[in-house]
Protein backbone atom coordinates (compact mmCIF):
# COMPACT_ATOMS: atom_id res chain seq x y z
CA UNK A 1 0.00 0.00 0.00
CA UNK A 2 2.81 2.36 0.88
CA UNK A 3 4.11 1.95 -2.36
CA UNK A 4 1.25 2.37 -4.41
CA UNK A 5 0.97 5.39 -2.45
CA UNK A 6 4.38 6.27 -3.22
CA UNK A 7 4.12 5.86 -7.02
CA UNK A 8 0.88 8.59 -7.17
CA UNK A 9 2.65 10.98 -4.88
CA UNK A 10 5.64 11.05 -7.58
CA UNK A 11 3.17 11.13 -10.59
CA UNK A 12 1.28 13.73 -9.03
CA UNK A 13 4.54 15.72 -8.81
CA UNK A 14 5.36 15.27 -12.05
CA UNK A 15 2.26 16.31 -13.48
CA UNK A 16 2.13 19.16 -11.23
CA UNK A 17 6.03 20.14 -12.78
CA UNK A 18 5.37 19.72 -16.27
CA UNK A 19 2.02 21.89 -15.91
CA UNK A 20 4.13 24.65 -14.28
CA UNK A 21 6.88 24.50 -16.40
CA UNK A 22 3.95 25.14 -19.24
CA UNK A 23 2.66 28.20 -17.51
CA UNK A 24 6.43 29.34 -17.85
CA UNK A 25 6.31 29.56 -21.66
CA UNK A 26 5.96 32.44 -23.85
CA UNK A 27 2.31 33.98 -24.84
CA UNK A 28 1.07 36.81 -27.04
CA UNK A 29 -2.07 38.84 -26.77
CA UNK A 30 -2.53 40.66 -29.72
CA UNK A 31 -4.13 44.01 -30.12
CA UNK A 32 -6.57 42.33 -32.85
CA UNK A 33 -6.18 38.84 -34.61
CA UNK A 34 -8.66 40.13 -37.28
CA UNK A 35 -8.50 43.78 -39.96
CA UNK A 36 -11.26 44.51 -41.82
CA UNK A 37 -9.72 47.08 -44.79
CA UNK A 38 -12.47 47.72 -45.82
CA UNK A 39 -13.28 48.92 -49.49
CA UNK A 40 -9.81 49.69 -51.44
CA UNK A 41 -8.92 50.60 -54.82
CA UNK A 42 -7.73 48.22 -57.11
CA UNK A 43 -3.76 48.87 -57.18
CA UNK A 44 -3.44 50.06 -54.20
CA UNK A 45 -1.38 48.27 -51.56
CA UNK A 46 -2.49 48.41 -47.89
CA UNK A 47 -0.48 47.79 -44.92
CA UNK A 48 -2.10 46.93 -41.40
CA UNK A 49 0.46 46.20 -38.28
CA UNK A 50 -0.86 43.75 -35.75
CA UNK A 51 1.11 44.54 -32.31
CA UNK A 52 1.48 42.01 -29.34
CA UNK A 53 2.63 41.70 -26.01
CA UNK A 54 4.72 39.02 -24.15
CA UNK A 55 2.33 37.96 -21.49
CA UNK A 56 3.87 34.86 -20.58
CA UNK A 57 7.68 34.39 -18.58
CA UNK A 58 9.75 33.30 -21.23
CA UNK A 59 11.10 35.78 -24.40
CA UNK A 60 8.47 34.96 -27.01
CA UNK A 61 10.18 34.36 -30.45
CA UNK A 62 8.59 34.48 -33.74
CA UNK A 63 9.97 31.07 -35.80
CA UNK A 64 8.13 32.42 -38.92
CA UNK A 65 5.26 34.27 -40.28
CA UNK A 66 3.88 33.13 -43.26
CA UNK A 67 1.32 34.52 -45.24
CA UNK A 68 -1.55 31.76 -47.01
CA UNK A 69 -1.00 33.80 -50.46
CA UNK A 70 1.68 35.50 -53.13
CA UNK A 71 -0.50 39.06 -52.70
CA UNK A 72 0.38 39.19 -49.12
CA UNK A 73 3.83 40.08 -47.53
CA UNK A 74 4.81 40.06 -44.45
CA UNK A 75 7.09 41.41 -41.76
CA UNK A 76 7.80 41.27 -38.46
CA UNK A 77 9.83 41.10 -34.76
CA UNK A 78 13.33 39.30 -35.45
CA UNK A 79 14.54 39.81 -31.65
CA UNK A 80 12.91 37.45 -28.81
CA UNK A 81 10.17 39.39 -27.18
CA UNK A 82 10.75 39.91 -23.34
CA UNK A 83 7.61 39.69 -20.73
CA UNK A 84 5.59 42.84 -21.07
CA UNK A 85 7.51 44.22 -24.24
CA UNK A 86 5.50 45.31 -27.49
CA UNK A 87 6.36 43.21 -31.25
CA UNK A 88 4.86 43.83 -34.43
CA UNK A 89 3.81 41.95 -37.19
CA UNK A 90 3.42 44.20 -40.69
CA UNK A 91 1.26 43.03 -43.59
CA UNK A 92 0.80 44.31 -46.83
CA UNK A 93 -2.08 43.26 -49.04
CA UNK A 94 -1.56 44.07 -52.56
CA UNK A 95 -4.88 44.79 -54.04
CA UNK A 96 -4.85 43.83 -57.68
CA UNK A 97 -7.89 41.76 -58.28
CA UNK A 98 -11.10 43.05 -57.79
CA UNK A 99 -12.97 40.97 -55.79
CA UNK A 100 -13.86 40.49 -51.90
CA UNK A 101 -10.72 38.40 -50.22
CA UNK A 102 -10.13 36.74 -46.70
CA UNK A 103 -6.18 35.88 -46.07
CA UNK A 104 -4.75 34.43 -43.73
CA UNK A 105 -1.52 34.76 -42.16
CA UNK A 106 0.19 31.71 -40.17
CA UNK A 107 2.58 32.85 -37.24
CA UNK A 108 4.85 29.74 -35.90
CA UNK A 109 6.66 30.73 -32.26
CA UNK A 110 7.81 29.34 -28.89
CA UNK A 111 4.43 30.51 -27.52
CA UNK A 112 1.93 28.10 -25.21
CA UNK A 113 0.16 28.10 -28.53
CA UNK A 114 2.42 27.57 -31.06
CA UNK A 115 0.68 29.00 -34.32
CA UNK A 116 -1.54 31.52 -34.15
CA UNK A 117 -3.55 32.73 -37.59
CA UNK A 118 -4.47 36.56 -38.26
CA UNK A 119 -6.97 37.59 -40.78
CA UNK A 120 -7.12 40.40 -43.12
CA UNK A 121 -10.35 41.25 -44.94
CA UNK A 122 -11.91 43.57 -47.56
CA UNK A 123 -13.06 44.49 -50.73
CA UNK A 124 -11.33 45.63 -53.59
CA UNK A 125 -13.16 48.18 -55.71
CA UNK A 126 -12.38 49.12 -59.08
CA UNK A 127 -10.86 52.20 -59.67
CA UNK A 128 -12.66 55.04 -60.20
CA UNK A 129 -11.95 56.43 -64.16
CA UNK A 130 -9.73 59.79 -64.33
CA UNK A 131 -11.89 62.49 -66.02
CA UNK A 132 -11.28 63.42 -69.49
CA UNK A 133 -9.47 66.28 -70.31
CA UNK A 134 -11.03 67.31 -73.94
Amino acid sequence: MKKLILMCAVILGFVFNVSAQDNQKAEFKFNEEKHDFGKIPQGTPVTTVFTFVNTGFEPLILAEVRPTCGCTIADYTKTPVKKGETGKITITYNAAVVAPFTKAIIVTSNAKTPQKYLTIVGEVVAKAAAPSTR
